[in-house]
């Protein structure tokens, strides 16, 4: 009989490590905000000091590729998870996709501005660390084609129009519903534009 598979312990810890980096990193953001995070500050948080940290992470910018990589994989998660509950009219399917963007956006101000905001400086993303994000957009695409919708013009009015509600209730109201409340509306005014049929029960 076969034992278990050898473990390579020494990558668990290296990465177990990582994570506590990344969720010290996290806590600061939502703290301070993600321009005052600094490798001292994240180092003194996990016990450790800030040169070991680039044995980890080789710069700051490497934490925050790591932490834009997480947040959006979350976000193709939750789409991953919507696609099994989609309605199938359009209006009703456009409308559960922006509310999924949406809620995920507003549940958390750090990770919405390290998104979808260019907030700090110097920091572009990885190609790895920016694939979950091109997941997430393709997949909205492919439904917009379902629904008849093709335009380039069109699909970017849509994401425009969800980033702006998204943006002003962060900024004008974070924790309530002014804009929340907006959403469907929204939805039904570009429906209307692109000339997507009337779903036979308006969303609520």
């Amino acid at each position: 009989m076969l034992g278990s598979p050898i473990r390579d312990r020494q990558a668990e810890r290296r990465s177990d490590t990582r994570a506590e980096i990344l969720e010290a990193a996290w806590v600061i953001a939502r703290e301070k905000g993600l321009a005052e995070l600094t490798l001292r500050e994240v180092g003194a948080r996990i016990g450790m000091r800030a040169p070991s940290l680039y044995s980890y992470f080789d710069s700051k910018n490497a934490i925050y590729d790591a932490m834009f990589a997480q947040a959006w994989s979350g976000c193709l998660a939750a789409f991953d998870d919507l696609e099994k509950r989609l309605p199938r009219t359009p209006r009703a399917e456009l409308k559960k996709m922006a509310r999924a963007f949406f809620d995920y956006a507003v549940a958390d101000l750090a990770r919405h501005q390290l998104m979808n905001q260019r907030t700090i400086s110097g920091f572009v993303p990885s190609t790895e660390a920016y694939a979950p994000a091109v997941g997430v957009l393709e997949r909205v695409r492919s439904h917009f084609v379902r629904c008849g919708v093709d335009r380039a013009d069109h699909f970017d009015l849509y994401i425009a129009l969800v980033g702006g509600l998204i943006d002003a209730q962060q900024a004008n109201d974070p924790g309530g519903s002014r804009w929340s409340a907006l959403l469907d509306q929204a939805i039904d005014m570009f429906a209307d534009h692109v000339g997507l049929p009337e779903s036979r029960r308006k969303s609520t």
